[in-house]
C-alpha cells in the first residue's frame, strides 16, 4: 500500500496540470477576433461531408490574421500543402506549392479563391485526388459556406461580380 501513495500524488500532480491546460486551451479556443486587433488565440472547426460516396473531411484553424485549412478526402493524410496571400496591387492573390508536385494544382485554385473571400493568409492541406475537378469544386463549395457561417469572410461591399 506504501507504494501506491507516490502513485496517487504523481497522479494528483498530473491532473491539476491538466486542469490547468485545458482552462488555457478553452481560453484560447473561444477566443474570436475579426478585427486586425490583438493577436489572440485561434478559434478550431473539424466537420466531415460525404459526397457521392466520398468521405470529405475539413479542419479550419483561424489564427488572428491566418486561417490554416485542410481537406482530407477517405483518408487522414496531409496531402499537398500552399500558401496563399493577398499582394499589392489590391485584389491580387500570390499562391506557391510548399508541398507537393508542381505538376498537380489541385488545391492551388482554392487557396487562391479563400484569400480572395477571406482577404486573409491562407495555408491549405488538400488531399483530393488530381483527377476530381468536381469532388474539389463541391469540397470548396461545402468550405465556403463553412466559412461563411462562421464569420470568416469579408463582406461584397467592394462590388465583386461572382
Amino acid at each position: 500500500m506504501a507504494r501506491e501513495e507516490p502513485d496517487v500524488d504523481a497522479l494528483n500532480e498530473a491532473l491539476s496540470s491538466a486542469q490547468v491546460f485545458k482552462e488555457k486551451q478553452q481560453a484560447s479556443v473561444n477566443h474570436k477576433d475579426d478585427e486586425v486587433g490583438d493577436g489572440g488565440g485561434m478559434q478550431i472547426t473539424c466537420f466531415s461531408e460525404v459526397v457521392n460516396d466520398v468521405s470529405l473531411h475539413f479542419q479550419i484553424l483561424r489564427f488572428p490574421k491566418q486561417i490554416y485549412v485542410w481537406i482530407g478526402c477517405n483518408s487522414a493524410k496531409l496531402g499537398r500543402l500552399y500558401a496563399a496571400a493577398p499582394t499589392r496591387p489590391k485584389d491580387t492573390v500570390s499562391v506557391t506549392s510548399i508541398l507537393g508536385g508542381a505538376s498537380d494544382n489541385t488545391g492551388s485554385g482554392i487557396a487562391r479563391r479563400l484569400v480572395l473571400k477571406t482577404g486573409l493568409n491562407i495555408i491549405l492541406a488538400c488531399n483530393i485526388p488530381k483527377n476530381s475537378p468536381m469532388l474539389e469544386a463541391d469540397a470548396e463549395k461545402m468550405l465556403i459556406q463553412k466559412l461563411i457561417q462562421l464569420g470568416y469572410t469579408r463582406a461584397k461591399a467592394e462590388g465583386s461580380s461572382s
